[in-house]
């Protein structure tokens, strides 16, 4: 990392919290749920928060009114950076921030920017594996902390810049469980079923789909909820070709709240292993769904027998085998789904994620740094 002559000193003082928020458009599709939850949590500790926020969002509808809101850029023309810049530098500086919060890897390069130009230290969230991606754009003096949501991340982090390893912090996602388990509690034959579908692994998702197939010519009666995307709808659709699957699969857009979708449903399904962390994954373990899953990825919730009923990934038998388990005996699924239940209020509260959070923003704004070179 390039680095310049420039002498840099953080005070350390008693002053309330007052973190601004970047976030990116991959937040808003992906993460959108975590953040709605942190930022509920910071309300209600009356903590001051500002959002920076892409320009064309719907974010206003996902945070309490108490958060003030930033789109940036004002101004959507290369050669009015500098004016963009300005107005973001002059809104920023009038809220008194005390510490940048980058909830993207993707804006780290950005916050990097902003933390030297109002001379503020800042934490870097990263919700996805590291592999062979190069060095992140990460100052060493102002970058306090990285927070990771799974133990899968950190190591992968770690592995590629062992440099990093005292400055991780795992905070697990928070989630709001329902008292009720939704698995298998309605009247009647049919069972739903929901899964997602972001457009990568298309192979072994096909694999998926051909056990719902052989599921559905074994007589089982269901209907198959698929989340997806536009970018990746027409991917998708063309997998659906086959009658008994046009028949039995709904395709859904990928909206806000997908909760209710969720609680509609009796199992939800992890088809294919990720790289990223999956919200939509302990969002369907809180309302109740019985999950069943390939094991893989950044998906450290995935644990045999206590929170999700496990097959091999692009394994059709395997997958088969799991979920005829599943339909033929609900209530071994309803177990299952209440199991998970209860390990989320025991490990992924949402108090604990936000008390998590606040300290690491006051470590960060209480560390001094004296005499540091900037990077």
């Amino acid at each position: 990392m390039g680095r310049d002559n420039r002498q840099e000193t953080f005070e350390t003082d008693d002053r309330p919290v007052r973190p601004v928020l970047i976030i990116s458009q991959k937040t808003l599709s992906n993460y959108s749920v975590c953040l709605r939850h942190l930022l509920v949590g910071l309300a209600d500790e009356s903590v001051p928060v500002m959002l920076v926020s892409p320009p064309v969002s719907n974010v206003e509808s996902l945070v309490p009114l108490s958060i003030e809101v930033i789109k940036h850029p004002v101004y959507e023309l290369p050669l009015l950076w500098v004016q963009n810049r300005r107005i973001l530098l002059e809104k920023l500086t009038r809220f008194n921030p005390t510490v940048l919060h980058c909830f993207c890897e993707t804006k780290a390069a950005f916050a990097r920017q902003l933390s030297r130009q109002l001379h503020l230290p800042y934490v870097l969230t990263i919700n996805s594996l590291q592999k062979r991606r190069g060095q992140l754009p990460l100052s060493d003096s102002r970058c306090v902390k990285i927070i990771v949501p799974t133990k899968s991340i950190e190591k992968s982090i770690t592995e590629e810049n062992p440099k990093l390893a005292e400055r991780i912090v795992q905070i697990t996602m928070g989630a709001f469980v329902e008292d009720e388990t939704c698995c298998f509690n309605k009247q009647g034959e049919l069972a739903n079923l929901v899964t997602s579908f972001s457009g990568e692994n298309a192979k072994a998702f096909e694999e998926f789909l051909k056990a719902i197939r052989h599921l559905a010519g074994n007589g089982f009666k269901f209907v198959l909820a698929v989340i997806t995307e536009d970018a990746a709808e027409r991917k998708l659709r063309k997998m659906l070709t086959d009658p008994v699957l046009s028949e039995i699969v709904i395709v859904v857009p990928k909206i806000e709240p997908l909760r209710s979708v969720l609680k509609a449903g009796d199992i939800y399904i992890r088809a294919t292993a990720s790289d990223s962390f999956e919200p939509l994954l302990v969002e369907a373990m809180s309302v109740g769904n019985a999950v069943a899953a390939c094991k893989g990825g950044a998906a450290d919730i995935v644990l045999g027998e206590k929170t999700a009923a496990i097959f091999n990934e692009a394994d059709e038998a395997s997958i088969h085998d799991v979920l005829r388990n599943l339909l033929e005996n609900r209530e071994i699924a309803r177990r299952l789904a209440k199991s998970s239940q209860e390990y989320l209020r025991k490990k992924h509260t949402v108090s604990a994620m936000v008390s998590a959070t606040l300290k690491v923003y006051r470590q960060a704004q209480e560390t001094a740094f004296e005499n540091v070179e900037v990077s």
